[in-house]
């Protein structure tokens, strides 16, 4: 164990029980929610080959435009008529 995480471990027993809990769960809990973002993006690095792939044949086509016309267009659509 790093000493940064026994001086946090040192602090939190000093929490009332209640407190502690909470700490622990939601400590738990963001653990098992980086486990499961770990499985998933190494489950989808095939998908994202592919994408890769399919991207930079687009644009070896000359089928992409420069993403600051693409913004561009998107913010002017946004953008209220003036009056």
């Amino acid at each position: 164990m790093t000493e940064l995480l026994a001086k946090a471990f040192r602090e939190a027993e000093k929490l009332p029980p209640e407190e502690q809990d909470r700490l622990a769960a939601a400590i738990l809990e963001e653990m098992e929610s980086d486990r499961r973002w770990d499985e998933a993006f190494a489950a989808s690095q095939d998908a994202l080959g592919r994408l890769a792939e399919r991207a930079r044949q687009e644009y070896a086509d000359g089928e992409t435009e420069p993403l600051d016309l693409v913004l561009g267009q998107l913010t002017r659509r946004a953008r209220p008529p003036r009056a």
